[in-house]
């Protein structure tokens, strides 16, 4: 199935009066263009991996088979449209199309986050540093801080996902310089709020805090966190040299099922554009990363739809057919 039928099939009825509020309904004005074409546009982007608003726009005017599948008919937007569409919606609107198409997958059984792995990934931001070596040049909300390899300017995207369909739960986007223990309370509260029922967290040694393990608990979840090297507490979970895990079986073979939210991460890096940051500013941060997640979700649901579960991870299927 290609990426056409994925978003011809899409059902976004259930979103379709939320993003039409966001629009006046009296008044003079131009005629618009439909709301969830904008939305579908904007996810085929990232499934295409188109890098700039610019390049969607002219794909759209030239090939109408995919201007068609996003339900535009003659007459296609402008690149600057798109830009209008995501200041109309904004952050808490694209948040709120993310939690409609989870909700989707939960009902559906898809997921059920029994068990979710929390951790953060740094993107770099589309700027220079600024002199002060702290800040961007064109970017003053992105701060610099430790990435994958040393010292980056950009943001963090800190993540929880369902380890079992490895598909993402809910998500926060902070400055590259702020710590992820600070986003462990707000991540848990963002699932509960979505419906998902967890009895286990995992994260890795960075989360590793006698506040994390409470606030945790306090969820009425098990904290799976490895303790410090030079702790003192017997058969606690450690990771040693080479990363090999140590503690007692069950421990070990959880915190193994953490390495779900790195593939998450690497998918959404590798096919949906998370990496490829072309906006500025943490809200448009945020709405960057929310439509690569929002793409994977769109993905998962139409793999349910075909009754092929086996395919929910499965982007390269749907974005290269």
């Amino acid at each position: 199935m290609s990426i056409r039928q994925v978003l011809g099939s899409l059902n976004l009825g259930s979103i379709r009066g939320f993003l039409m509020s966001r629009y006046h309904g009296k008044g003079a004005g131009r005629k618009l263009y439909p709301p969830v074409s904008m939305l579908k546009a904007q996810l085929l982007k990232h499934l295409r991996r188109i890098p700039s608003d610019r390049r969607l726009a002219l794909l759209l005017k030239r090939n109408k088979r995919d201007a068609k599948a996003c339900g535009f008919r003659r007459k296609t937007p402008s690149h600057g449209l798109f830009t209008q569409f995501r200041h109309r919606l904004g952050r808490d609107g694209y948040e709120k199309v993310f939690s409609m198409l989870l909700g989707q997958l939960v009902k559906g059984g898809a997921v059920k986050g029994e068990v979710v792995a929390l951790d953060g990934t740094a993107i770099k931001a589309y700027s220079q540093r600024s002199l002060d070596n702290k800040t961007g040049k064109s970017d003053y909300e992105a701060r610099v801080g430790r990435g994958r390899r040393g010292f980056t300017l950009g943001y963090k995207v800190h993540a929880a996902c369902c380890t079992s369909s490895e598909l993402p739960l809910a998500f926060k986007v902070a400055p590259c310089n702020m710590n992820e223990k600070r986003f462990t309370k707000p991540l848990l509260k963002k699932l509960k709020g979505v419906g998902i029922s967890f009895e286990t967290v995992l994260a890795d040694a960075q989360y590793d805090s006698s506040k994390v393990r409470e606030t945790v608990r306090e969820y009425g979840a098990e904290p799976v966190i490895p303790y410090r090297k030079n702790s003192k507490i017997k058969h606690a979970l450690k990771v040693g040299h080479n990363f090999v895990v140590h503690g007692t079986k069950r421990l070990v073979n959880l915190f193994r099922k953490r390495v779900s939210i790195e593939r998450v991460f690497g998918r959404a890096k590798e096919w949906l554009l998370l990496d490829h940051l072309r906006v500025r500013g943490l809200e448009q941060a945020f709405i960057h990363a929310c439509l690569s997640f929002s793409a994977m979700l769109v993905v998962a649901l139409t793999a349910v739809k075909q009754h092929k579960p086996q395919l929910i991870r499965s982007i390269k299927y749907y974005a290269t057919q």
